[in-house]
């Protein structure tokens, strides 16, 4: 079996020469059945987590393999095994394949874009996105308060930026 974050595919080996009519293939949202028809299933338990069952989908392959594409109905998390009671992998070692920003759902592509902006600043020893908007409001402040003398004051915005912020 293989995955990514979203979606599961699983290989279950049949005894070659079989159509695919004469097979069971039961996906429930965390269950799941194979087998042939009037035998005692190969697979039949609880999922490891949920699937989105009306996403999913089996084809035989070649008359002696069963491929079985799941929709995983968390698509952050990665599965330790396929079903309950079956041996576990360590999913910390998994390298996830990169990802583009335009994969990304709207929100975390302002966070991640923002995070990239950020990081790109203080190589350069600019101030942050952050530090920028209070350096902003300050002086919006200052312009609404001519009054107030802040020519002695020292500003720190944090993170230790340069160009004074």
């Amino acid at each position: 079996w293989t995955q990514t974050l979203g979606e599961l595919e699983v290989f279950v080996p049949v005894r070659p020469g079989l159509k695919a009519k004469q097979l069971v293939c039961d996906i429930g949202i965390d269950t799941l059945k194979v087998g042939v028809k009037g035998e005692p299933p190969i697979l039949d338990g609880k999922l490891h987590a949920k699937v989105k069952p009306d996403d999913c989908m089996w084809t035989l392959i070649d008359n002696k393999v069963i491929q079985i594409n799941f929709e995983k109905f968390d698509n952050m998390k990665w599965w330790s095994c396929v079903m309950q009671g079956d041996a576990e992998i360590n999913t910390k070692k998994i390298v996830p394949e990169n990802s583009k920003l335009s994969d990304l759902d709207g929100e975390t592509r302002m966070t991640v874009e923002k995070m990239m902006y950020d990081q790109r600043q203080k190589a350069l020893g600019k101030p942050s996105s952050d530090q920028e908007k209070q350096h902003d409001l300050l002086e919006k402040f200052k312009a609404a308060h001519p009054e107030m003398d802040f020519s002695k004051a020292k500003i720190n915005y944090g993170g230790g930026g340069g160009d004074g912020f």
